[in-house]
């Protein structure tokens, strides 16, 4: 058997989904971007995707849900300045790829001397960071609900005082082909899955939640009974914990964050501050401050598109541009932003991989992928026994940013209270209250735990959802100011 090299492996199959049935190729997407350049504009493409998705959640020990859904369709852009037009629809024909490519094209004035040249075809380079597989084939029906009530069972089986367990099991096939105005051509096809699970806890009156699971770019075989086990104990261990919480104190304190998904604070009051369209618009708390210190001493912050298997990985984004390994902040210096193509040329910089959307019914705009702090030389035993009085902090639920500002807030759902570096007992109602640029610069102490989260992460920017991953060491921040319910 011959295999063909990956990159073309990925558009051979984004055109039998999304071409050759519709009588389509790639002459049809050549024409459709020329009516668009009839006109003048700074750039344009077209955006092909389908998308098969399946989920099925159990709950008393039974599949209460279970859903399948197909879309597929196009989106057609055109930019001139800062201005976009944009059409689609889930109409895939050349009746209508024309059809948008000449409500777009309005967006400016015609060009002069006639019809605009047809570009000339170039495939764009890009990664193989995860296998070219349909997830949702990957395991038949019974496995998958069977995979859910090992997981039920385990849970109640860890610990009398579980009294409901609830479990979700996701998987998605994308298929995405980019057509752009300089003839550039990309494909990628990109599986996603996650197994979520929640455990309710009880005693004496008292209701606790805790939660877990992962996922990532493979298939279904990831979760094997001893990885269900890890997502279990760790739900399980989450909600025996807050049972026997108390109330938080309040105060300003040293806070140290635990690794991994607690660098959800960090994609939060820090990531978004850096992606390129507010900055350009200089509503970031970090405009025009590239070459100046933002963080401590040791705070270097990535935002890594080409992670293996990773969920916020891809092999391009979604204009067609392979992903990058992009240091935002080296050293406590602001050394870069996160770009998709009209920022980036609007700010005279390059493209870094990272321009995004939800689906073909959405614009890209600048997004993050994987985004997390590097590690330091700190024993993590060391940095909470440094602890006077403060909190410790191992989880985090939801949070809010203000991008101008840069202020946040946080709520932890698993933190201690430390008093002498001795942990004494867990603590309920925690939120972290500060500015992201303030804190960066209040970081003492940096782990050499640097570990991302296992798999969970969704990021939601102006009505759209994409998956991300977030990371960090454990890491000691001074002076923190913490809102407690007690």
């Amino acid at each position: 058997m011959i295999s063909r090299e990956p990159t073309i492996e990925r558009l051979a199959i984004a055109r039998e989904l999304l071409l050759a049935p519709f009588g389509l190729d790639e002459s049809h997407l050549s024409c459709a971007l020329a009516e668009i350049r009839a006109h003048r504009v700074d750039d344009a493409d077209l955006y092909f995707q389908y998308t098969r998705a399946e989920g099925w959640s159990l709950e008393e020990g039974i599949v209460k849900t279970g859903s399948f859904s197909i879309d597929q369709g196009v989106g057609v852009r055109a930019v001139s300045g800062e201005k976009t037009a944009f059409a689609y629809s889930d109409d895939i024909s050349e009746a209508s790829l024309l059809d948008a490519a000449r409500t777009v094209r309005s967006i400016s004035a015609a060009a002069k001397g006639g019809r605009a040249r047809v570009a000339s075809k170039k495939i764009a380079q890009s990664r193989s960071l995860y296998p070219q597989i349909d997830p949702i084939a990957s395991m038949d029906s019974t496995a998958k609900v069977q995979l859910l009530e090992r997981a039920e069972q385990r849970a109640r089986a860890k610990d009398p005082r579980v009294v409901q367990v609830m479990a979700g099991l996701a998987s998605e096939y994308d298929v995405v082909l980019v057509a752009r105005a300089d003839g550039t051509l990309a494909a990628d096809v990109r599986p996603l899955v996650r197994l979520s699970i929640t455990v309710i806890a009880e005693q004496a009156g008292r209701r606790e939640v805790g939660s877990a699971g992962g996922g990532g770019r493979f298939g279904l075989a990831y979760f094997s009974d001893e990885q269900i086990a890890q997502y279990v104990d760790e739900a399980v261990n989450a909600a025996l914990v807050n049972l026997e919480s108390r109330p938080a104190p309040a105060g300003e304190m040293t806070v140290v964050l635990g690794p991994g998904w607690p660098g959800v604070l960090l994609h939060e009051a820090v990531g978004h501050g850096l992606e390129g369209d507010f900055n350009r618009k200089g509503s970031s708390a970090f405009s025009g401050r590239i070459g100046q210190r933002v963080a401590a001493k040791g705070v270097t912050v990535l935002d890594d598109g080409t992670l293996a298997d990773r969920r916020g990985s891809l092999n391009v984004d979604d204009e067609g541009h392979a992903t990058q390994r992009n240091v935002l902040i080296e050293d406590g210096i602001l050394k870069g932003y996160i770009q998709d193509a009209m920022n980036a040329r609007l700010m005279g910089a390059k493209p870094t991989g990272n321009g995004r959307r939800e689906s073909y019914a959405h614009i890209p705009m600048p997004r993050m992928t994987n985004t997390y702090m590097l590690g330091g030389d700190k024993d993590p035993a060391e940095i909470v026994a440094s602890i006077k009085k403060g909190l410790y902090a191992t989880n985090f639920g939801g949070g809010q940013v203000d991008i101008t500002s840069g202020k946040f807030v946080f709520s932890a759902s698993e933190a201690y209270w430390v008093e002498n570096g001795k942990i004494l007992y867990p603590v309920k109602g925690a939120t972290i209250v500060g500015s992201g640029p303030e804190s960066l610069k209040k970081v003492s102490m940096i782990g050499n735990d640097m570990r991302l989260d296992s798999g969970v992460g969704t990021c939601g920017k102006e009505g759209q959802s994409v998956p991300v991953g977030v990371g960090q060491p454990t890491l000691r921040i001074d002076g923190i100011t913490v809102g407690g319910t007690a």
